[in-house]
This record gives structure tokens, sequence and C-alpha cells, in this order.
């Protein structure tokens, strides 16, 4: 039977890549993103290569989260792998200098944008007593570099949150994972630094 796998952040860099990857090997795709242009451009790239299901989500709304999630069709249920690779890192000032919605954002999305997501599709998991969750971190979850004082908090959030989920769910089954990237070729520093 068919894997099914949801990724957050879909629209661009690891998330986009991982999508592309697993279209090799006949997994369906949830692809979750804010740019429902970016996710139209990306299924209609991907040719039916496999079965694709769009979702154009925010993941620091929790309520569009949860309602998004219960829409999936049954074809793309149950979820088997999940991908919670949607981050951002907004502006690189010390600490004294940093922009509170800066701070926002990068917490709403790093952290409790992964947690929401991770609720509304662990419960499937645990119930079946399967599935597998990767959660994207970063270089900067092991390490905290100048200027990076929130960013790098995140991240290292990302880490803890991933070793008490495996902890959690081992008893059920399911497999949690992080990937920590360092530098890649993506969006990162247009988004960082606004353009």
């Amino acid at each position: 039977m068919k894997k099914t796998a949801l990724i957050t952040g879909a629209t661009s860099g690891i998330g986009k890549a991982t999508a592309y990857e697993f279209a090799k090997h006949d997994i369906n795709l949830i692809l979750c993103g804010r740019r429902q242009e970016r996710l139209d451009s990306i299924k209609r790239d991907l040719g039916g290569k496999t079965n694709e299901h769009i979702l154009s989500i925010d993941v620091r709304n929790k309520n569009a989260v949860f309602k998004a999630i219960r829409s999936i069709p049954e074809d793309f249920k149950p979820i088997d792998i999940l991908i919670n690779n949607a981050g951002n890192a907004h502006g690189l000032d010390p600490i004294q200098n940093g922009d509170l919605d800066d701070w926002d954002a990068m917490m709403d999305i790093n952290v409790k944008g992964l947690l929401y997501v991770s609720k509304a599709i662990i419960p499937q998991m645990t119930e079946r007593k399967s599935g597998h969750i990767i959660n994207i971190g970063s270089s900067a979850g092991k390490e905290v570099y100048p200027k990076g004082n929130v960013y790098c908090a995140s991240k290292h959030a990302v880490i803890a949150i991933t070793d008490g989920m495996r902890i959690d769910l081992n008893p059920f089954g399911i497999k949690v994972s992080a990937i920590n990237p360092g530098l890649v070729e993506t969006e990162f520093s247009k988004v960082r630094f606004k353009g």
C-alpha cells in the first residue's frame, strides 16, 4: 500500500526538494504552505508523478491547522510520514536591538507551528501504532552564533521537542527524527533580510 507524507513549508527550499524526492518513490503527497500559487505550480510540475493534495495554510494559525488536517480527503489518509519543515528566520540583530515582531514570527512558526501540526496528526499515528515524524531543525539548534539569539533558541527548541516526542511516542512504535542542516541553497537569506 502506498505511503502518504504531509510536508509543511513545501513551497520552497528543503520542503519543496523533499516533495520532488518523495514523488520519485511514489509516495502520496500532502503539500502545505502559505503561498497558494506556489503550491499550484509544484502540483503542476509534479504532473501526476504521484497523487498530490495541497493545503494552503499558515502553521501559525492553530485553528486553520486543525481545520485543514480534518479536511484531508480519505484517499490521503492515513498520514504515514510527517515532515515538519515550515520555518523561518527574521532579522540578524543583537538581542538588545531585536524586533519583537521578528521574535514572534520565529517562535510562532518554528516552534508553535511544528507543535500544532504534530498535535493534529499524532493521534492517528498513536491509534495505528505506526508513523514517522521528521522535524527539520538546523545546525543553529546545536550552536549559537552572534546575532542569532532567538532563531537559535527556536531551533534548540525543535531539537528538545524532537527528543521529547521520541520518548513519548516510542511505546506506540512511532519513529521520530530530526535533520539539522547547515548552509543549504534556499530562500533563507531573502526571508531573514526581508528581501
